[in-house]
């Protein structure tokens, strides 16, 4: 396997920032990934997928292993269910495709998010009412230190909002090769009512959608409000929406009647980041090479030649700007290296 020095990685994060890999492979089997592993054991490793939750602040002085493994296949099917489990380097939303393709339903909600199947369960990818963690039946992963094989259930995954195992305990320890989803072939259970699915439903004239109608809703919605990444460097929602207690809930709508807010379990509030970001005053304002975009507050964004320092100033200019207006925290969902 090619092992590259000094590698931009601009083509490989959807930021599109120009920083370096002091070593560099794309890796496309299991076992070139076992042999690179082993043979670099003093070596610091970073694992590398789609790009698409990452923002580069710095040169990369480590062997950055681009997860580049393909295929999809069934693994258990009955009249009702199927099993599909699809390789780490799989696109996203290429997979959610081809399971509306051959009529798999559960994660017709997530199309268009961007990045690769491998690092959808650290995540925890989510959008309009839907998690990962609602399908995720398991995931293979290779260890870092032995080269050993685990496979991950659900229980064990500790899956939260936006979080998981991958982003805590065995964070930098494991190498996620495939993933698992249990997917329904009958009877699906259509998630509409979040967000403006129902209303892009309703504008369409479709009164009994299939999981191919929820999907094409959702991609509507999403290219109405996120740039395309490949046309201006983005990584999607930069930051999470914060989620507050029944008591901060009570003092922060008596001061924002307006907020659109959703209810959750234990008597807790999630609020969208994006109203908060632009009645902060960011929405659509450019600073230099780097801003927030105009139609869709959460999305950071890089206009061709910005650094990740400079849009990282700029995500704490915001979060100090909405912490000091509305005493609320935004968190980055975006991981900042």
């Amino acid at each position: 396997m090619k092992i590259e020095e000094n590698k931009s990685l601009k083509n490989y994060n959807t930021f599109g920032i120009d920083a370096k890999a002091k070593l560099f492979a794309s890796v496309t089997t299991i076992d070139s990934l076992k042999n690179i592993l082993k043979t670099n054991t003093e070596t610091d490793i970073f694992v590398l997928g789609g790009g698409s939750n990452l923002l580069l602040t710095k040169d990369i002085n480590a062997l950055v292993l681009h997860i580049n493994l393909k295929g999809i296949k069934i693994i258990e099917e009955t009249d009702e269910a199927v099993i599909v489990e699809a390789m780490a380097g799989e696109n996203w939303h290429e997979f959610v495709l081809h399971c509306i393709e051959n009529d798999y339903g559960g994660i017709e909600n997530l199309s268009l998010i961007p990045g690769n199947v491998g690092t959808a369960p650290i995540q925890n990818i989510g959008a309009y009412g839907v998690e990962l963690k609602d399908v995720f039946e398991s995931c293979k992963a290779i260890s870092i230190n032995n080269q050993t094989t685990k496979t991950f259930r659900k229980e064990d995954c500790n899956f939260g909002y936006r979080n998981s195992i991958f982003k805590n305990e065995t964070k930098g320890k494991y190498v996620i090769i495939s993933v698992r989803f249990r997917l329904t072939k009958n009877k699906h259970l259509l998630k509409t009512s979040y967000g403006a699915i129902a209303k892009k439903l309703e504008e369409n004239h479709i009164v009994n959608p299939t999981i191919k109608d929820v999907s094409e809703a959702v991609i509507a919605i999403r290219n109405s409000k996120l740039p395309n990444p490949e046309e201006i460097g983005n990584s999607g929602s930069f930051f999470k929406n914060p989620i507050i207690s029944g008591k901060e809930f009570n003092r922060f709508i008596a001061k924002n009647p307006t907020v659109p807010f959703y209810k959750l379990p234990e008597n807790t509030y999630k609020i969208p980041a994006g109203w908060l970001i632009e009645k902060a005053g960011f929405k659509g304002k450019r600073f230099g090479d780097t801003g927030v975009h105009k139609n869709q507050a959460l999305v950071l964004v890089n206009y061709g030649n910005a650094t990740g320092n400079e849009i990282w100033e700029l995500a704490k200019t915001i979060q100090k700007t909405v912490q000091s207006k509305f005493d609320i925290f935004l968190e980055p969902e975006v991981n900042v290296i």
